[in-house]
């Protein structure tokens, strides 16, 4: 009778363990965010949106109200200026449940703090790719019958991608050097533009004839696809392609709108009355260059 009685007690104590490990939600407070981010690679997959449930996590937040992007797509001004304007989501492997695939949706903040977690949705599907699927389907039912409005939170939305006092200090180093190396490059540039040295970039003479006089030269704009180039946004700035696509170079954001510096080159890409130029300064020679970026 008594060990009747301790299984009973144990049942009860796992079940209400596991019942409160669920009730650990805090719904309420993603109204405070605009968007979420969900991540390519959840960390208990080995594989890049491993049985697409990356993309599967995606597509449940914008059906049902959310703002949500992956970590590669394209993000709004306001969220490239402020990450803390989204919850980042991460997907966890919950213990327990015999012969059962548990998985639980975390929303974090900026600081990697959990803001709202999801039930923990289960199925005892054998096949990993439909028990995934189904898992996250069912987990996703907090916030998939939640009235989801965003409400703006002056605590967030004034705040920066990175809080720490720390970081926030080397940032305003960075910010200084990278003043200081966009004045120093645009007085070479503007010495090279009084020198009448500057490297004209994808411009080809074009002979034409006249019948009473010499031939004469004028220039003209190559359009052949392949120059084109094309701005990707990514973390702080933007990786550059052509039309293969091949990284070309990659562009960090500045304090200074339209001026990025080019990453492990001594150069930098800045915009000027409409066209853009990619300044360089190898420590012997500068050069500019025109480039046709589309953005």
């Amino acid at each position: 009778m008594k060990n009747i009685v301790l299984i009973l007690s144990l049942s009860f104590f796992f079940a209400f363990n596991a019942s409160s490990q669920e009730e650990k939600i805090n719904v309420e407070a993603i109204d405070n965010y605009k968007y979420v981010i969900v991540p390519l690679k959840f960390e208990f997959l080995k594989d890049v949106d491993k049985y697409q449930i990356n993309s599967l996590t995606k597509f449940l937040f914008n059906k049902y109200g959310y703002t949500a992007f992956l970590e590669n797509d394209p993000f709004p001004e306001d969220l490239r200026q402020n990450r803390c304007l989204a919850l980042k989501t991460d997907l966890v492997k919950v213990k327990g449940g015999f012969l059962s695939t548990r998985l639980q949706i975390n929303l974090m903040d900026c600081n990697g703090v959990i803001v709202a977690s999801s039930k923990i949705g289960k199925t005892r599907e054998k096949e990993f790719k439909v028990a995934y699927n189904l898992a996250v389907r069912d987990a996703f039912q907090t916030f998939q019958f939640y009235e989801y409005n965003y409400k703006p939170d002056l605590k967030i939305t004034a705040l920066p991608t990175n809080v720490s006092a720390d970081t926030t200090k080397q940032n305003e180093e960075e910010t200084i050097v990278a003043q200081e190396e966009i004045e120093r490059l645009k007085q070479e540039v503007a010495a090279l533009k009084e020198e009448k040295v500057v490297k004209q970039a994808v411009i080809v003479p074009v002979v034409i004839t006249s019948p009473k006089k010499e031939p004469i030269e004028t220039p003209q704009e190559l359009t052949e696809d392949i120059k084109i180039l094309y701005a990707q946004p990514i973390d702080k700035g933007f990786q550059v392609v052509d039309k293969t696509p091949k990284v070309i170079m990659i562009l960090l954001e500045t304090p200074k709108e339209n001026t990025f510096i080019v990453k492990d080159q001594n150069a930098i890409v800045y915009k000027e009355d409409g066209f853009w130029y990619l300044s360089k300064n190898d420590g012997n020679a500068t050069s500019l260059e025109t480039l046709n970026i589309k953005f």
